[in-house]
């Protein structure tokens, strides 16, 4: 036992010694956590609200929001933890284009705004999200929205509880999604993603809530669901153009519900089809 404890500071005072590449890699600073605060988001007039300096490139251990902030346009960015959006925090991702990578977990905490991805229509349709836009409705300079995209993948689950805006637009998990509470003025549109778990979607109040276009590769468990646009005289949440992996289950949905625009268009299912949803699938319902 003697022998291996000396053998160990043996080898630690050589390396100390030597001054080498392995003591360099020794005394590398691990990545430190980031915080974005400052800017304001002004609900009276959105175009009006002013925006926290820019997130850098940069590799990160956590990533903090709790000003109103964007990633820089074409930004590179890894987070080897979590991504926490604090109450009444706005990370919007989802207007310059950018390539993030997340560790672990993406929280959005109550009251928070949550908007991720851009992607440019795809041919011939209209469910795209191109960038080129902030998400206060200011228009960003130097994007080409017919071609910008961005590439948003975290490797762990993303979960919401309470937040005030949830988009999600052609970003990958890998774990689960899950969407309990909140809801606001703006639409949350969940477009063109994809999921490797599940995605629960549960007591929300949003203007709009559209499920479009997903790649699911568990179950979509959609509940008491209830959206507020005032302007719609029918309106209506949209599940539509999905592929779910196992099973779609609906209830307390409304005031309306859509699986399509267009004969033909639906859900593919592996496994069931439940409740509201059960006539939602483009093959029979099983």
């Amino acid at each position: 036992m003697r022998l291996g404890v000396l053998g160990t500071l043996t080898v630690a005072g050589a390396l100390a010694l030597s001054g080498g590449p392995a003591m360099a890699a020794l005394a590398s600073p691990s990545p430190a956590a980031y915080t974005c605060s400052g800017g304001q988001l002004n609900f009276a007039d959105p175009p009006s609200s002013t925006y926290a300096p820019d997130i850098p490139s940069g590799t990160y251990s956590t990533l903090t929001i709790t000003g109103l902030c964007e990633p820089a346009p074409n930004a590179v960015i890894t987070v080897i933890g979590n991504i926490t959006v604090g109450p009444g925090g706005v990370l919007d991702a989802q207007g310059n284009p950018s390539t993030i990578t997340v560790g672990h977990q993406v929280i959005a905490e109550p009251g928070s705004f949550l908007a991720l991805g851009c992607l440019p229509h795809p041919p011939g349709h209209f469910y795209g999200h191109p960038c080129g836009t902030s998400l206060v409705g200011n228009p960003l300079d130097g994007i080409d929205p017919a071609t910008a995209a961005s590439q948003i993948t975290v490797n762990g689950n993303l979960t919401a509880d309470g937040a005030n805006t949830v988009v999600l637009n052609g970003i990958t998990v890998m774990g689960n999604v899950a969407l309990t509470g909140g809801g606001g003025p703006i639409p949350w549109a969940i477009k063109l993603n994809t999921i490797g778990g599940n995605i629960t979607i549960s007591g929300v109040t949003p203007d709009w809530v559209g499920l479009v276009k997903n790649t699911i590769g568990g179950n979509a468990n959609l509940s008491n669901i209830h959206i507020t646009d005032p302007t719609d005289p029918t309106p209506t949440v949209q599940i539509t153009l999905n592929t779910v992996g196992k099973n779609l289950n609906c209830s307390d949905i409304g005031p309306y519900l859509s699986g399509g625009a267009f004969p033909g268009e639906g859900n593919t299912v592996g496994g069931k089809a439940t409740g509201q949803c059960q006539n939602l699938q483009s093959g029979p319902v099983t």
